[in-house]
Parts: structure tokens; sequence; C-alpha cells
């Protein structure tokens, strides 16, 4: 069932959204993913409907934490739907609030997480256990019941959190199963991330250019062996930059590097080489002698010079791309149609290691103006676009990090599956 073709009037919809906001001294600081649901809200209360949030917030681990309680939120929610919201302060517990919504009302339900059978993990044992087996089938089942509960609140249900989509909760996959084919569906902006996904994946406008940044290369290896089988062009930044230098017997100083990884960095280079894709690694890197990654900046006192990646002295680290580099990497990046970019140069929060990030977001906003199709997403990655102003100059950004990630590494999201099948 579509969500545009569905009649709301009369019903409630309980609607999983992604609430996961950051806040500082009891302040929302980035009202991001709040504002990404509205559409899909607004939506189900024109149409008639009565509304039932759901959420999580933070690693609460099946225990209830105050300061990530939900009810923080309620008013800023309420601000931004433009009707009040009322709040279930249990929501395994929430069946007479839900019972007496009429069209138009709204409910929001406390965290998630608080109840260890939304993620369906056995709490406060370990792995190596004997009995964790038996632990596991006995929260799986427990796992069931709660969706259970949750489904009995609602008419239909609408998966509108893409960051979780990767996830089998009880509330983004378990909770569908209690819903026949008519009363569940993706809201909008899921829908919105999925023909996203689908358009650099599936549906490529070439040439097809990807940018992967970060500092591993075995966090991405998946998604890198899958994208080396559709690019034409992919830039590999960040701290992996380092591990394929090592892997080449070059000098990187104090830079990262995954020692044990050298081998996979080699394969990868074999692997563009026989798929015909041009890889393109950066050739210098501006370098710190004293950097401190808690607070962002540079230590009194300490050396920024730009070396060769692979002739850095023993003192220095790499922690940007240098200007040869950005120069390589807009090149590249110029004329292309489709457009993935998934991780920073460098650390780029700092303002002396900013320059690599930003002239990659510099060179995919123009390829976007010339008629490109680019999709930025992972938390890093949207914070540089939104650092530099360029938010409205890319043709999508993901509010998913993780779902993304294991989209493109060609997974089927759960969240997803629990809807379409």
């Amino acid at each position: 069932m579509k969500i545009q073709d569905y009649n709301f009037a009369g019903k409630k919809a309980i609607v999983r959204v992604d609430f996961n906001v950051p806040i500082q001294d009891g302040k929302i600081t980035d009202m991001t993913r709040i504002n990404g649901a509205l559409p899909t809200l607004k939506l189900i209360l024109e149409g008639g409907g009565a509304l039932i949030i759901m959420s999580h917030m933070g690693k609460p681990k099946g225990k209830v934490k105050a300061e990530l309680s939900l009810g923080q939120i309620v008013d800023a929610v309420s601000k931004a739907l433009g009707a009040p919201v009322k709040f279930a302060e249990d929501c395994g517990k929430a069946q007479e609030a839900a019972k007496a919504l009429k069209p138009g009302e709204v409910l929001l339900l406390e965290n998630l997480r608080f109840y260890p059978e939304e993620e369906g993990k056995p709490v406060g044992i370990d792995k190596e256990d004997p009995a964790y087996e038996e632990a596991k089938k006995a929260m799986k089942a427990s796992q069931k019941e709660f969706a259970k509960t949750l489904a009995s609140y609602a008419d239909c249900y609408v998966m509108d959190a893409f960051g979780t989509a990767h996830r089998k909760h009880a509330s983004t996959a378990v909770i569908a199963d209690y819903f026949d084919a008519d009363n569940k569906m993706l809201g909008l902006l899921m829908e919105k991330e999925v023909q996203a996904v689908d358009a650099v994946l599936s549906n490529i406008k070439r040439p097809f250019v990807a940018i992967m940044g970060g500092s591993k290369v075995s966090s991405k290896i998946g998604i890198i062996e899958n994208l080396l089988g559709k690019v034409d062009k992919l830039i590999l930044c960040g701290g992996m930059t380092y591990t394929f230098a090592k892997a080449h017997g070059g000098e990187i100083g104090n830079s990262i590097v995954e020692l044990d990884k050298l081998d996979v960095a080699l394969g990868v280079e074999e692997l563009a080489k026989k798929n015909g894709v041009e890889l393109v690694l950066g050739i210098d890197s501006v370098c710190c002698t004293d950097y401190d990654f808690a607070t962002a900046t540079v230590k009194d006192g300490a050396k920024v010079e730009v070396f060769e990646s692979n002739k850095i002295p023993a003192e220095f680290e790499g922690l940007d791309a240098g200007p040869k580099s950005r120069e390589k990497f807009a090149a590249a990046i110029k004329g292309a149609k489709t457009i993935l970019w998934n991780g920073p140069a460098g650390c780029f929060e700092c303002d002396d290691f900013t320059p690599g990030s930003r002239a990659i977001g510099d060179a995919v906003a123009e390829a976007t103006a010339e008629g490109a199709f680019s999709l930025i997403g992972g938390g890093d990655s949207v914070a540089c676009v939104n650092k530099f102003g360029l938010a409205d100059k890319v043709s999508y950004i993901s509010t998913g990090g993780g779902a993304l990630l294991e989209a493109i590494e060609g997974k089927v999201l759960p969240g997803v599956a629990a809807i379409q099948g």
C-alpha cells in the first residue's frame, strides 16, 4: 500500500520515526530528523487520522534513563507539527491513551529502547555463556509480544525511520507482521530514501563517481567491493588513505593505519583494475604534529605542513587531503552524472583540515548544477554539506547512516522488506 492512496479518516496510525535527535542542556540542537518526518505526520493528520508516534533515543540498553526520555521533545514536536502532542510515559502500556485518541490528535510514546524487547537482545548475559542461545530464543519470543502490543494501538502501521531500517527491531520490522498488506506502508521520507538509493545503484546515469571517506578500510570494504561492480570512478579519501600508502611501502608517520588490512587495500586496487574502475587516491596530505581529537583543535606549538602521502615524517599525522589531492578529486568528480558521497576527506571539524572535504563538496555541488544526481549520506558527510552551506546544492541528503551503507552494500533492509515483502 502506498501512503498517498491510504484513507486515514477515522483510523489510528502508528508511525515509526527517527527522533533520535541531539540534545544539549535540555534543548534540541538539530531538528533535521524531526523536520524530515513532518510531511508523513501531517499527511495522516490532514487525512483525518489520529497519530501515534514512536521512536528510540540513544542507547539505554533496556533501562529507563531520564536523560534519554522522549518527554524532552514533546514541546518541540508539538510546535513543529502545529498540534498539541500527548505523551505516554510507558510505550509498552499505552493502550488506554491510544484508545482515547480522536481524529487529529497526537500521542508520542516513550523511548522504545527502554524495553530490551525493542532490540531483541538478551540483557546481562555474555555471548560466550552456554545459556546465551536459550536466552536469545526467549528474548525473540518476548520481542514478538512487544511488537504485538505496539501494533494493538493502531489500525495501520507506517515505517518512516530510514536511519533504523537496517535493524530488525520490534518497531521497525517485527510489528509489520501484525498488519495485512493493505494496512502497512512506507512513509514519505522512507519512499524518498529508497528512491534515492535506487537512483545511485539501479537507475545509474554515467559517469558514476563514488566518494568514500572515513578512517578504516575494514569498515567500508563490503561497500567498496559492491561499488567496484557499479561505478566508473571511486575516490577513496580520509584516514584509509594511509593504509593504501603503507601497503605500497610508504612512510606515513603517525597517521592512522590498519596494518592487518594492507592485503585488503592491495586487493581493492586489483579488483578496481579488473573491473575497469578508475581508483582515485590522494597524493598529498595536510599533516600535524599534535592534534587534539577530543576538542578538534591543533595544540599550541604544533606544526601543520603538507607532505606527499607516502613520505610523511615520523612526528607528523595526516589529517586532510593536500592541495594536489583536492585538485585530483575535483577533476575526477567533474562531468559525473551520478554521485555518491559518504565520508569526509579529513578532520573537517577543525578549520585547518576543512579544505579537503570542502573541495569535494564544491565539486559535487558544481556537478549537480550541471545535471548530476548527487546522494550524500552518513553523519559526517551531511555535517560537511551543512557546514559548507551546500545542502540546497546537492540532489538528496540521506537521513540514514548505517542503513544507507548497508543498502549500498547490497543488503536487504529489514524495515523495507517488512513492508514490501
